[in-house]
């Protein structure tokens, strides 16, 4: 953690020679005497908000009054994927700036030690998405005015409490729109909502580098922005969170309560008691302002994997706020012009009743935490040797299990690794492959909340998904209460023990259900060393008995052009070390069982060169999906191509097409003749959700895939009355539901999914015909497919038993069309395996 904190000078510092001729603002009263700290204006030379905001201004100021002022420090929290460093600022009286270690002790014994102690701890993150910008406008006034005012109640603030302040939490993205928005300012003023500056082009700043919504990702931590703002909840462990956005230009302005009955059922009731509260606070600041609100419609407080609900499961309370965007200076709405302008006032204001609110109910905010967390630190737990928990395991994927507790770790949560290997019900769990999370304990909430597989609900209006457990995110075979004792257990994981083969070795195998196993092989070939996969499965002998191989199992043989065996051995004993996968020497060709190693079921990969279609029509988040999955996890070079460029570019060139969801209604004829001629000659399609449509509708695929209209037929909706139709709409909404699939295992698209069940997420209406035969099915939804979250019995009924995978041949090459997004969010480790197999499998056998 990077702290810059400038204890008190008697005389002014002089700034940075590019700020030196900056106006400054003298403080005149006891500790701040002789102070200097420039103002937002000052600094940016006009006043703020009359140009947007780029990230590398907000982070110079930070650092300028930080520098200037000992009521002022920052905290680091790493840099986005883009590199750009983010700062939250400290901002507090000069005495508890000198004991800020102090404080941050006194802050983890609220989990761990079930004590409550220090200042109240108050963070206010803004413009999580990227192009709600007012927020981070009003969070540099604020920061200002913290550090300068003599006010009172300022001072009994900081006195008494922390406040952090994260202005921009989305970097890349925020930049991404004040270029655009900047772009197309003129020197007069253009509030029309169809001109360019409120009309972003794709991606838009509301998502991170890779197109990531970061207001998602809080609890499946994906990228680093957020697992900057994780470890810097944990570190503090505030009693506050306010979060900071902007929605439609059309709206007034919201903060929460939100929609009472859609609150999840393991948050606490105090928390929302507390947010009415504080609400009061928001109430009299935007009556002060004449600024019109709402509260209590339309947001909700369920999916805990944002901003102002994380906070709510981890024994803080959360508060959502929502200003009128003006995306860009001003903007044309049904309630008049949106400015800029008033929408950095209207955060300003409810920046300032926060904290006004939360100094005012400190003693229940604290009270609140230490009820929260009553009964659920360490120390009571570890009283009782024997403990009821979570035991749960991947199942020949130990790296699967080291994503998960990597993931584990990030949120507090502790577990233990098994020392020996056990069976329950049936299930074996490993050494390597399993772990065991105790019930009791600090998190025990977020636990739960984790793991939640419920799928009846008070209201099936939901804002976002239903549901998120993670058992079924990283297919894992779980029991729950199951009781360990702790002697069993050990906090360090069994020591990866790197492979090794002697000189009589003729091939090296890998199994391909382990999660790492693909990106060993992409690096294989990169190496232009020659891996072949096993389209059956097969047994060898070896000096520690019969080792059985599934399908989908890796073969390196030693004995290939322009390398000697041992450079071969050598570079996969490295990246075995590295990955941390299992390598399996083979003295013989011959099997015991199945098919020989020199079998043609043992079928050569080649090399493989994907192209994403990007741009207008496609979904943004989806592509971002596809193109986080090639390109940081699998390591694979991935062109991304505007759609409007599709007919100029040589398809010939690549291996795979990929098609992630989408309107694809703009793409012409002539493209899909293009594409047809590509798979015709060897080139793959991975197509999924909506796209099939446009294939379908192309005639390049043969299978009539089924979309909304077909669906909303099942549902009737006669003698409804007007208040009925909106839940009868919400009914009819897949906003995210884990469903069930059954696996044709021999299917090469199933290879290393472990088992004949793979759970995915669905959150689009979108599936096929029961009776069309004309392809390969590799899987069917189940015949009750739901497993967790709100699907309506209409839909269940509907999927039951109908294809979800299907892979059409087309002469030489494929179309591999999926119903769902298998990679959802990229938290989605238990079904991701399927594009591997798509992208490295599928051309050698079509």
């Amino acid at each position: 953690m990077l702290r810059i904190c400038l204890v008190f000078l008697c005389a002014f510092l002089i700034s940075s020679s590019f700020f030196a001729e900056a106006k400054k603002t003298r403080l005149t009263d006891s500790p701040l005497y002789g102070v200097n700290t420039t103002s937002p204006e000052e600094f940016l030379g006009y006043p703020l908000g009359e140009r947007l905001l780029r990230h590398d201004q907000i982070n110079y100021y930070l650092k300028q009054i930080a520098t200037q002022n000992p009521r002022v420090s920052l905290e680091n929290t790493g840099q986005s994927h883009e590199a750009r460093q983010q700062l939250t600022a400290v901002i507090t009286s000069v005495n508890n700036q000198s004991k800020l270690d102090e404080i941050l002790a006194q802050r983890q014994q609220v989990k761990y030690l079930g004590k409550q102690g220090g200042p109240l701890i108050i963070w206010l993150a803004y413009s999580i998405h990227g192009d709600e910008i007012s927020g981070a406008h009003s969070a540099l006034k604020l920061s200002h005015m913290l550090a300068t005012s003599e006010d009172k109640w300022v001072k009994e603030l900081l006195e008494q409490a922390v406040v952090l302040i994260t202005p921009s939490q989305n970097p890349d993205g925020l930049d991404r729109f004040s270029t655009w928005a900047t772009g197309y300012a003129g020197k007069v003023v253009v509030s029309d909502p169809n001109h360019k500056e409120h009309k972003q082009g794709w991606p838009t700043g509301r998502s991170n580098h890779y197109f990531a919504d970061l207001n998602r990702d809080w609890l499946f931590l994906r990228h680093p922005e957020s697992q900057g703002r994780v470890a810097l909840f944990h570190r503090w462990q505030p009693h506050y969170v306010g979060d900071f956005h902007e929605m439609g230009h059309n709206f007034t302005y919201f903060f929460q309560p939100g929609v009472p009955e859609r609150t999840h059922p393991l948050t606490p009731a105090g928390n929302q008691k507390l947010t009415a509260k504080l609400a009061a606070y928001h109430q009299a600041a935007l009556d002060d302002n004449k600024q019109s609100y709402f509260s209590r419609q339309l947001f909700d407080d369920f999916f805990y994997g944002k901003g102002s609900t994380y906070p709510d499961i981890n024994g803080a309370i959360g508060v959502l706020f929502e200003q009128a965007s003006a995306r860009g200076q001003q903007q044309d709405s049904v309630n008049g012009i949106v400015h800029l302008q008033e929408g950095i006032e209207n955060q300003y204001a409810t920046s300032i009743s926060s904290l006004k609110g939360a100094l005012a109910l400190k003693s229940e905010l604290e009270q609140y935490q230490a009820e929260f967390f009553k009964g659920k630190h360490q120390k009571a737990m570890k009283k009782k040797p024997r403990q009821a928990g979570l035991l749960l395991t991947t199942n020949k994927d130990p790296s699967r299990i080291r994503a998960l507790t990597e993931l584990l770790s990030q949120h507090k949560i502790e577990y233990y690794y098994l020392t020996n290997k056990l069976t329950q019900s049936g299930i074996d769990f490993g050494v390597d492959s399993s772990i065991f999370i105790p019930n009791k304990q600090a998190q025990s909430a977020l636990l739960e909340a984790m793991f939640d597989d419920r799928s009846e609900f008070v209201d099936p209006t939901f804002y976002d998904i239903s549901t998120w457990d993670l058992q079924h995110a990283f297919n894992l075979n779980l029991r729950r209460n199951v009781k360990l004792e702790l002697s069993v257990l050990s906090q360090t994981p069994a020591e990866f023990v790197p492979p090794s083969w002697n000189k009589n070795a003729v091939a090296l195998l890998i199994d391909w259900r382990d999660s790492q196993a693909a990106l060993l092989l992409q690096q294989l070939l990169k190496q232009e060393i020659k891996v072949k996969f096993a389209a059956k499965p097969f047994s060898i002998l070896s000096t520690n008995g019969e080792i059985d191989f599934a399908a989908g199992t890796l073969q390196v043989p030693l004995k290939q052009d322009n390398i000697s065996a041992s450079e071969i051995g050598q570079r996969v004993q490295q990246l075995a070390q590295q990955f941390k996968v299992n390598v399996i020497a083979a003295n013989t060709s011959a099997a015991s069982k199945g098919i020989d190693l020199g079998s043609p079921d043992f079928n050569l990969i080649k090399p493989i060169r994907p192209l994403i279609v990007s741009g207008k029509g496609t979904s943004v988040s989806e592509v971002g999906q596809l193109w986080y999955y090639l390109d940081n996890t699998l390591g694979v070079a991935t062109t991304l191509v505007d759609s409007k460029d599709l007919t100029s570019i040589t398809l010939a060139d690549y291996s795979h097409v990929l098609l992630a969801d989408g309107n694809y209604k703009t793409l012409s004829d002539r493209f899909a003749r293009k594409l047809g001629q590509f798979t015709s000659e060897g080139g793959v399609v991975i197509a999924q959700k909506r796209a099939l449509n446009w294939l379908s509708d192309s005639n390049l695929l043969k299978t009539d895939p089924r979309s909304e209209r077909f669906y909303k037929q099942l549902f009737d909706a006669d003698g409804l009355s007007f208040e009925q139709k909106s839940n009868f709409s919400a009914k009819q909404q897949i906003g995210g539901a884990i469903v069930e699939l059954k696996l044709d295992t021999s299917h090469p698209i199933s290879f290393g999914l472990n088992g004949d069940r793979l759970p995915v997420m669905k959150n689009k209406v979108l599936g096929f015909s029961q009776t069309t035969k004309a392809f390969s099915v590799a899987a069917n939804y189940a015949s009750e497919p739901l497993l967790s979250g709100y699907l309506a019995k209409e839909y269940q009924n509907s999927f039951s038993d109908s294809p979800a995978i299907i892979v059409e041949s087309r002469n030489k090459g494929a179309i591999v069309a999926l119903a769902d997004n298998l990679l959802f969010r990229n938290i989605w480790l238990g079904s991701e395996k399927a594009y591997a197999n798509a992208l490295y499998f599928i051309p050698a056998l079509h």
